[in-house]
């Protein structure tokens, strides 16, 4: 597995890279959002849900721990999951019933890392930090399909 890295100096830096992986997203594609509070987890998810072309507002959904975005142009719905209030409880996980929506829309978890790689052996960690400077720094660690995937994206590197 190669990690592949990228500097994001300013916010609309994270969206540009947001969309131009959101791009890439098809049915089935899992990514987990991984990085401290403040980190951009949520802006990325932004970016990736303009450029999957899907509508309604992209926020966080920590208090509904899941929101859906219907399909735009791409034709894809979008699942935004923020896992932190699960507090890697597998089974509040399971609830929430992310392999069904799996098969029909792309799935964008935040705070998923360590629970929802179960979903999927095909997944994207997507891990964002902020430096003192607020540049954001993106690492990517690719599984399963997404390191052909990755490779051929150059999204970053």
């Amino acid at each position: 597995m190669e990690q592949v890295s990228a500097e994001l100096p300013t916010p609309e830096d994270a969206m540009d890279f947001g969309r131009a992986l959101g791009r890439l997203l098809g049915p089935g594609d899992l990514v987990l959002l991984s990085g401290p509070l403040g980190a951009g987890k949520t802006t990325m998810t932004r970016g990736i849900a303009e450029g999957m072309g899907v509508s309604g507002r992209v926020s966080s959904p920590t208090f509904v721990l899941a929101r859906v975005h219907s399909a735009g142009e791409s034709g894809v719905p979008l699942v935004h999951v923020d896992a932190y209030r699960l507090g890697g409880d597998l089974d509040q996980l399971e609830d929430l019933d992310l392999d069904t929506e799996l098969d029909r829309a792309a799935l964008v978890v935040e705070w998923g890392e360590g629970m929802a790689e179960r979903l999927s052996e095909d997944y994207l960690v997507v891990r964002l930090d902020r430096r003192s400077d607020d540049v954001r720094v993106v690492i990517l660690e690719p599984h399963g399909a997404w390191v052909s995937r990755l490779a051929e994206a150059r999204l970053a590197g």
